[in-house]
């Protein structure tokens, strides 16, 4: 009998009790959606169960697909990943949940109206991959498809421009305020950053979201899809 394949929702970690909350609630929603799926949480960073942890624990028969709970590319997924998945045989890894016009459209809402004349820094944790980037400026077009104000796209770290410079860049141009999008899954480092950032107002994170995790279980899908299809070529 063939054994179902196994969700393994990867985050990236934080020291933040609510974001913590907000990643667990994620993960109980995914399973709720699909209660037939086991679904397994993992941490590429600061928290345990770590990625390598969990598919070591799984059994040897399992086919696993890995989905990443984060929002592009970049070192976490190409590396931390790639390799946690290149170890075990019967391992996949699913594309990060971003870009999507989807969360285009959440990001959106999160910022509601803003008075007139304002600029909006799309604000994401930021990767020195410039694929990331690439993703960012991409999700950054997505947004300005339902706003009328200025999208510039800046990064807390490893990127540039850094969120200060382009809350600083749109002033100068001559928005009368500034808001900062946060392209962040849940509270942490990054978006208690954004604090200091300059800007006039800071939208909440995207969690806690139903859309979120129905496209974890959309990439889960996909993932599994594509296994299928490279196993029926192979034959």
């Amino acid at each position: 009998m063939v054994q179902p394949t196994v969700m393994i929702a990867c985050a990236h970690g934080t020291n933040n009790v609510v974001g913590r909350a907000r990643i667990k609630q994620l993960i109980g929603t995914i399973a709720v959606l699909r209660p037939e799926l086991t679904v397994l949480e993992a941490y590429v960073d600061v928290q345990e169960p770590s990625l390598t942890d969990v598919l070591a624990g799984l059994a040897n028969d399992a086919e696993a697909v890995v989905v990443p709970l984060l929002l592009t590319v970049g070192y976490h997924v190409q590396v931390d990943i790639a390799d946690a998945v290149a170890s075990r045989p019967g391992t996949s890894a699913s594309a990060p949940l971003g870009p999507d016009p989807r969360l285009a459209k959440l990001l959106h809402e999160r910022l509601g109206a803003l008075p007139a004349g304002w600029g909006i820094v799309l604000a994401a944790a930021g990767s020195s991959r410039p694929e990331a980037a690439e993703q960012i400026e991409l999700l950054a077009a997505f947004l300005s498809v339902y706003r009328s104000e200025t999208v510039l796209a800046a990064y807390g770290a490893n990127a540039t421009p850094s969120i200060p410079e382009a809350v600083v860049s749109l002033r100068a141009a001559g928005s009368t305020g500034v808001a900062v999008a946060s392209y962040l899954l849940a509270p942490g480092y990054f978006h208690g950053q954004l604090a200091h950032s300059g800007a006039d107002f800071i939208s909440e994170p995207l969690l806690p979201s139903m859309l979120v995790a129905e496209l974890a279980l959309e990439h889960f899908d996909a993932a599994v899809k594509a296994g299928a299809q490279s196993e029926h070529k192979d034959m």
